[in-house]
């Protein structure tokens, strides 16, 4: 049998809807997209707790500032992660453990079902500006880079260090639902590695669930990754080209059950955050690797587009549905 995912290790992406090649809505039942399976970790019917200036995610545990923006103007990376530090030396909304968070918190708080923000509906933050937010993990394939997510649409890439992005901080330990990013390193401005200590940058705090050792699994042509559950071809090039949107589906539709496109949070969660070319564990057991995928994921800024992970980079991102931008990666 199969494995068919615990649906841990990753969060539901929150898309509801299906969506056609030129994004008109359509019925779910039996189109193989991420709104007809719905998988990875529900999210709680009352997702935030506000408490004053600082709201819970009882999703992940995890407590931000209700303020999406309280430095107001655009932070370099360094100035950001030097922001932070000040709020810890000022005790901000009574507490002193601030920090920038890494790129799969930030990116936990983003809801493919909806755009500008790309918040789930209801939430309670203030002043959520619809651009791009600094994470504290560098960008494994250029150091001097670090990760940002956009929160207008919800595309997470990087950008220089030396650029001005907004900052939202996060403070807990969260309850352990996401995974550990994989950097274990820090690096400055200029992409040299600095000691981790009082960096407040994700290779210090490395926060996250840990990895299984062994991480994956090999059975035949079918590989288990051991953190989420998810059974993986091995092969990861179904089709052996780039194909659009719709032939990605009908490729895995071919294989039949148990087999679908992963959504946008099932190919993420691959991602080893100090690797790059491609962004996999450095022993993987996949063959044919390819530099970027397609999700089963609509992006509802443009639903005539869909998610894609780009995996030689690590970075997530999209394609219009009618053209052949990616490969195909079936899981279970």
């Amino acid at each position: 049998m199969l494995p068919q995912g615990n649906q841990q290790g990753y969060l539901r992406t929150g898309q509801k809807t299906c969506h056609d090649l030129r994004g008109r809505q359509v019925s779910c039942a039996g189109s193989g997209q991420d709104g007809e399976f719905q998988r990875g970790l529900a999210w709680p019917t009352s997702r935030f707790q506000t408490k004053e200036e600082v709201v819970v995610d009882q999703l992940t545990g995890l407590t931000w500032t209700r303020d999406a923006n309280p430095n107001v103007y655009p932070l370099n990376w360094q100035e950001a992660l030097a922001y932070v530090s000040k709020m810890n030396g000022d005790k901000a909304f009574g507490y002193s453990d601030w920090r920038l968070p890494n790129r799969r918190e930030l990116r936990s708080l983003v809801s493919h079902q909806t755009r500008r923000p790309v918040l789930p509906e209801g939430h309670p933050f203030r002043n959520v500006f619809p651009s791009w937010y600094w994470t504290s993990t560098s960008a494994a394939i250029n150091p001097a880079y670090g990760w940002y997510v956009n929160f207008d649409g919800g595309r997470m890439f990087y950008g220089g260090k030396f650029q001005s992005y907004l900052v939202w901080p996060v403070r807990g330990e969260g309850n352990g639902i996401l995974p550990f990013s994989g950097q274990i390193l820090c690096y400055d401005e200029k992409g040299k590695i600095v000691p981790c200590e009082g960096s407040g940058q994700d290779g210090e705090f490395r926060r996250g669930h840990k990895w299984p050792q062994p991480r994956f699994k090999v059975s035949g042509s079918v590989v288990t990754d051991r953190l989420t559950g998810l059974g993986w071809q091995r092969r990861a090039d179904l089709i052996g080209k780039e194909v659009s949107w719709g032939d990605a589906l009908a490729a895995v539709d071919d294989l039949g059950d148990p087999w679908r496109l992963p959504n946008i949070n099932e190919l993420e969660s691959l991602v080893d955050c100090s690797r790059h070319s491609p962004a996999l564990l450095s022993k993987h057991p996949f063959r044919e690797v390819r530099d970027a995928y397609w999700s089963s994921t609509t992006s509802m800024f443009e639903p005539d587009w869909a998610w894609a992970l780009y995996l030689k980079k690590g970075a997530v991102g999209v394609g219009q549905k009618r053209g052949a931008h990616f490969h195909v990666w079936a899981v279970a």
